[in-house]
């Protein structure tokens, strides 16, 4: 299986691929995969696969064995066969809408330093839930900060690290609920901000986009009282 081209690339929108599998359950396996598989609170992309003047919508992607993407079908249609050449295209406003809403969840995470609890990730809105005893003193400072933070346009890019470097330096992991997938001997690392202008710094293999202007205003959501000490925070993108 070659690098996924979500993860080389989260703004590709249309790439070739070859049918190298097909699942007992009808899911379609394809080399370089550029559809990003559920996960880390994202959800899968849809889109489409053509091949041989024909066309099968892909309703969203699940996650394989290592790096694959399993495309799993809108609709039932015949498949493309194993060894078919195929051409990949993303739903690309939805993939988009997916990047902004993950990248103002990282700023939420910065405004909000407490643990995380757990994470959903929408085409319109998102929300994180903290271990949060006490309720926010101020939603419109937390909101006026989220979107300073976007109108610094700063840079958003990714590296690695050893699973021995994350095991020496574990306040990098902020979820309590879902740890870095560990096994392949290196851990994805997304920065926000660069030298002195770092805000951010944590494991995720999701899509982002490049520069947190590119997020929009942000607007903040309902906060709800999930436990004892769990808060859940919501926030829209307008």
């Amino acid at each position: 299986m070659k690098e996924p081209l979500y993860r080389r690339d989260p703004y590709q929108r249309e790439a070739p691929g070859v049918v190298i599998a097909h699942t007992p359950e009808g899911g379609i396996v394809v080399d370089a995969p550029l559809f990003y598989p559920t996960g880390g609170g994202q959800p899968g992309d849809s889109g489409q696969i053509l091949w041989d003047g024909k066309a099968l919508p892909i309703a969203t992607a699940v996650k394989g064995e290592g790096d694959a993407s399993i495309l799993v079908a809108a609709e039932p249609r015949a498949l493309p066969p194993i060894g078919a050449h195929v051409t990949q295209r993303l739903d690309w406003e939805r993939r988009h809408r997916h990047m902004r809403v993950h990248t103002a969840l990282h700023l939420l995470s910065v405004v909000i330093p407490l643990p995380v609890t757990g994470g959903q990730i929408g085409a319109d809105r998102g929300r994180l839930d903290f271990n949060m005893p006490e309720a926010l003193e101020d939603r419109d400072a937390v909101e006026d900060a989220l979107n300073q933070l976007v109108d610094r346009d700063l840079e958003v890019t990714d590296g690695w690290i050893t699973e021995e470097e994350l095991d020496a330096n574990p306040s990098l992991v902020k979820t309590m609920s879902v740890q870095p997938p560990r096994g392949a001997g290196k851990i994805r690392l997304v920065r926000i901000g660069k030298g002195s202008s770092q805000i951010d710094l944590q494991p995720c293999g999701g899509t982002h986009v490049a520069r947190t202007g590119e997020i929009g205003q942000i607007r903040l959501g309902k906060v709800e009282n999930k436990g004892r000490q769990n808060r859940r925070v919501t926030l829209h993108l307008d």
